[in-house]
């Protein structure tokens, strides 16, 4: 089960997972969004789609009930879906931290509280959590976002370390930039064009450029597999380099 699987990162991420052979849910707020997904990768492999607020937690629960009723269980729980919130933290107001917590916080602890029972049961069960590079370094004017994932590795660790005598490992990755459609629609709506983000973004990371949603869905599928046995408790950068200056 991916959350936030419409789009970006958890649709690349489900688009690898099919790829691969596993039978996937996607969650996502966003119906019209979940369903366009939904169809393109169903041709490659079993894909279900639910639409559900995972920042409540009925809803939560219900998500993933439905998921294990579609799929017939419940092995990997990937905890992509987030929210963000502009601004320096001196000015942003209590209901934007109200609003980013429910999600990026609550949300990602309402999936893995009503999943675990079902991980419990799995000959491998996993959780990875999509953090950030800056929820471990540091930046400006997106400290809420930054926050909330930092939690997220934080919270990562905390259920490794609860969950290890279950046989359930939970892991974190931390993308760098990632040139996604959201990014695209935001920046032109300022009148940035592509050109000049890739441009910028030269100077940004080691790597010297934007990752691809792919490159942060291999890692991901990598720590919910077989090859990852020994992995638990990580945050891996997969940030091109980012957190290296």
């Amino acid at each position: 089960m991916i959350t936030g699987g419409a789009g970006g990162i958890g649709s690349a991420t489900a688009a690898v997972f099919v790829a691969e052979g596993a039978k996937v849910a996607i969650v996502d707020l966003h119906a019209d969004a979940l369903r366009s997904v939904a169809e393109d990768i169903a041709d490659a492999g079993e894909v279900v789609g639910i639409a559900a607020d995972i920042a409540r937690e009925d809803e939560a629960f219900r998500a993933v009930d439905e998921a294990v009723r579609g799929l017939g269980s419940l092995d990997i729980l990937v905890n992509n879906a987030g929210v963000r919130e502009y601004g320096p933290l001196a000015d942003r107001p209590a209901e934007s931290w109200e609003r980013i917590i429910a999600v990026n916080v609550i949300g990602t602890a309402n999936c893995t509280r009503a999943a675990l029972p079902h991980l419990r049961r799995a000959p491998d069960g996993n959780i990875v959590n999509v953090s950030s590079t800056f929820g471990v370094i540091a930046r400006t004017g997106m400290g809420q976002y930054d926050a909330t994932k930092a939690a997220i590795v934080s919270m990562t660790r905390t259920v490794a370390c609860e969950e290890a005598g279950n046989r359930v490992r939970a892991n974190a990755v931390c993308p760098g930039g990632v040139l996604t459609p959201y990014h695209l629609r935001r920046y032109a709506a300022q009148g940035v064009s592509r050109e000049q983000l890739e441009e910028e973004q030269k100077a940004v990371p080691l790597m010297g450029r934007w990752a691809d949603a792919r490159e942060i869905a291999w890692p991901i599928l990598w720590l919910a597999s077989p090859e990852a046995s020994f992995v638990t408790a990580a945050a891996l950068m997969v940030d091109g380099g980012k957190s290296a200056l």
